[in-house]
């Protein structure tokens, strides 16, 4: 209950498995858990691992908590090699059928594996691991099933824009991705203009590593040609406001957000959905829309052609173009390899552009650090001369004011919404406790506020 605190203590995977078995036995007798345990010493989180050359990339396995495990392959950078492989041993342990497991779930160089430890032990599981891991390197994957999917894109969106003046307005209005997200990514990948960022976006072909990004679907991507692969910084702080399929760059990556909420990508545009709750179309076979190693090709619409067809495509009135097709990894690597002076040198010029631009965010930083005085004041917590009938409105939180909804003078009802407060990523109505009239305001939009700190004053019951 409120007050109490809470520590954890460690225990070790058997202790972990009996304690499990005798919890789901209380449930089913409605009887107290009568196990005892005792604390463990902490341990490696490495399980099991194999290095190069002993392993082609290298593998290691380590627990994800007691009913997860997590394998990882190489070095964590981006490798489609990597990935390849994290897709050749989940199909092998898909086909393998190996009761007890229970979900699958792939990144860009790892597997997640949920399994029962109740009806699958750990070390039964590592050891049907390393014999499939065997069979990989006889057989390697180097061919996939792919589609190359047209989605339409509205470039700089004017929902992506209200995003961004959002986030200046109430989080960080001297961040450098604002005011325009393309515009920084221009500068950051040393191009010579924001037009050369739009073609190197509609000409890419987006490779989907991953799916679920964010949620609902959102897909992982990165071009296949490193040479349209743009690099950029994530937002910081993050948004607390992202509008659904938004889509965006953060670091090598591209990502379409399934549903509204916070997020951190650089905005590009915006796209029609990657998620259908409500019905099955030609195009959703399945709630969600791409799958892993599809191609995305992105085509420029309108902003108001996106709302005609974002408000068909779920309806199964719009048609996607869709090619059948393959991804070939050695194919891929030729190209690479006959591509190679022409990446290493588009690569030369983004990374002098991304420190050029670290060095400028360093000397601004200086430069705003002499003006500030030595310690930060206190939130304001004046107590104000209050009339007759007169009550204080409060913060009951940190955070932002991202909206005043009221005006001095205007009436209110008990339960309308006074001010809108941005904290933790959320939008927090303050609402008013009592009917009355604002009398002042004592905030402003775009100031930060403390629990107890005054946002306005109401007038209550007789003047």
């Amino acid at each position: 209950r409120a007050g109490d605190k809470i520590r954890f203590a460690a225990v070790d995977q058997v202790t972990a498995n009996r304690l499990e078995k005798d919890q789901g036995q209380a449930l089913e007798t409605l009887s107290p858990m009568s196990e005892a345990w005792t604390r463990s010493v902490l341990q490696s989180p490495v399980l099991r691992e194999r290095l190069p050359p002993a392993h082609p990339v290298g593998v290691v396995y380590r627990p994800a908590g007691d009913q997860y495990l997590l394998i990882e392959y190489g070095p964590p950078v981006l490798d489609i090699n990597l990935r390849l492989r994290v897709h050749a041993l989940m199909t092998q342990l898909a086909q393998a059928a190996v009761p007890g497991i229970l979900e699958l779930t792939p990144g860009i160089r790892s597997l997640q594996v949920h399994y029962d430890p109740q009806r699958v032990p750990l070390t039964a599981l590592l050891q049907t691991l390393a014999a499939l891991e065997e069979r990989l390197d006889k057989t390697p994957t180097t061919v996939v099933s792919s589609r190359i999917v047209h989605l339409p894109l509205a470039w700089d969106d004017p929902s992506t824009r209200l995003a961004i003046e959002k986030y200046a307005q109430s989080v960080r209005a001297d961040a450098p991705w604002c005011p325009s997200n393309i515009e920084f990514i221009r500068r950051i990948n040393g191009l010579a203009s924001a037009e050369e960022v739009r073609e190197i976006v509609y000409a890419a072909s987006y490779l989907v590593l991953g799916l679920g990004d964010v949620y609902l679907g959102a897909p992982v991507a990165t071009p296949l040609d490193p040479r349209h692969r743009l690099v950029t910084t994530k937002y910081n702080p993050a948004r607390t406001w992202t509008p659904e399929n938004a889509v965006g760059i953060g670091g090598s990556y591209l990502c379409i957000y399934g549903m509204e909420g916070p997020g951190g990508y650089q905005f590009v545009g915006r796209t029609l959905q990657m998620w259908n709750r409500h019905r099955m179309t030609a195009a959703f076979t399945q709630p969600w829309l791409l799958r892993f190693f599809d191609q995305i090709r992105f085509f420029p619409v309108s902003a108001e052609e996106l709302l005609i067809i974002r408000r068909d495509f779920p309806l199964g009135r719009y048609a996607l173009r869709i090619e059948e097709t393959e991804f070939d990894l050695a194919a891929y690597q030729t190209f690479l390899a006959t591509e190679e002076k022409s990446i290493a040198t588009f690569k030369a010029r983004q990374q002098a552009a991304f420190a050029e631009e670290r060095t400028r965010w360093q000397a601004v930083d200086a430069e705003s650090a002499q003006g500030l005085p030595d310690s930060a004041p206190e939130a304001v917590r004046e107590d104000l001369a209050l009339g007759a009938n007169e009550q204080v409105v409060a913060s009951h939180l940190h955070g932002s004011v991202w909206q005043i909804k009221v005006t001095p003078g205007q009436g209110v009802a008990m339960g309308d919404t006074l001010v809108i407060i941005e904290a933790m990523k959320m939008e927090i109505a303050v609402l008013a406790e009592y009917p009355g009239r604002v009398a002042r305001l004592c905030s402003a939009p775009g100031n930060l506020v403390s629990p107890g700190q005054p946002l306005l004053v109401m007038m209550t019951g007789d003047e």
